[in-house]
């Protein structure tokens, strides 16, 4: 009999267990009217390709200091120090403003290019990112002419769905 009752205690007492194991459902919450503002702004093709595009300039300033400040003078035995430290600014100044203005319009053109790809398939995939990627790439080479531009297209579709899938976006 003593074991029939510890039996029905622990049964008991495993039920109970079971109930309290059961998992809370949090409710849904609703985005309130300032949420659903700003995402409508963010949504926005220029107001996304203006961002990328400042961000790709700062990107791209930052990088430029950083291999400015590499280059050696040529003829560093034969400069002083001041004269290295001024060939140095120079060269930081000249490769942040140019790569911080191509940095600018890869990341303009790309962004526009795959929200205007996105908004008129109405998917959000890799394939947007295929299109913008050799949009991007034809654009930025177009000047060295036609095979450039196929080269360029191909290979920044290419490092763009490489990067895609690195960073895992579109799951």
């Amino acid at each position: 009999m003593a074991s029939t009752s510890s039996e029905a205690e622990s049964n008991n007492g495993s039920s109970i267990s079971k109930e309290t194991e059961k998992p809370h459902v949090e409710p849904i919450r609703m985005p309130t009217m300032e949420e659903i503002r700003a995402q409508e702004v963010w949504n926005n093709c220029a107001v996304r390709s203006v961002a990328s595009g400042v961000m790709g300039g700062g990107l791209g300033f930052f990088m430029g200091m950083f291999l400015g400040a590499l280059d050696n003078p040529i003829m560093q035995e034969e400069m002083t120090g001041r004269q290295q430290f001024m060939y140095t600014l120079r060269q930081m100044g000249q490769r942040s403003w140019s790569s911080a203005k191509t940095f600018a319009v890869m990341g303009l053109i790309f962004s526009a290019a795959e929200c205007v790809v996105e908004k008129a398939r109405a998917k959000h995939d890799t394939t947007n990112t295929v299109v913008a990627g050799c949009v991007t790439g034809g654009t930025m080479s177009a000047k060295g002419g036609p095979k450039a531009a196929c080269a360029g297209c191909a290979g920044f579709a290419a490092f763009s769905v490489l990067i895609e899938k690195f960073l895992d976006r579109h799951t």
